[in-house]
């Protein structure tokens, strides 16, 4: 799997290089599934099937699992508001000025 993995980060480096607006598409994607992947973490911790999470925020399963595609990006903060509610979670959005993320980005 490591090979697969510097094999990609290469690939990436060097398509970023012949495309540079790429990064920013990238960044976007990340970001999708990283809140993705957020959802469901938290819905397969607390055993919960995503109809029935959809139930407990007042939406259909179709919607959970739109939330929960790595590609999906329309979220609304009231939406993600009541997901957090349902698992006792704190909702946290930040802007961060660009200097700042660059200088605490490993």
């Amino acid at each position: 799997m490591k090979k697969f993995k510097d094999d990609f980060d290469k690939y990436i480096e060097k398509a970023l290089k012949r495309n540079p607006s790429l990064k920013e598409r990238l960044e976007k994607v990340d970001k999708a599934w990283d809140i993705a992947f957020q959802i469901i973490n938290l819905r397969e911790k607390a055993g919960l099937t995503q109809k029935e999470l959809a139930e407990l925020i007042g939406t259909s399963q179709s919607n959970i699992a739109r939330l929960e595609s790595a590609d999906y990006t329309s979220y609304t903060r009231q939406t993600l508001e009541k997901i957090a509610k349902v698992f006792k979670a704190r909702l946290e959005v930040r802007v961060i000025p660009e200097d700042n993320y660059k200088t605490s980005q490993p």
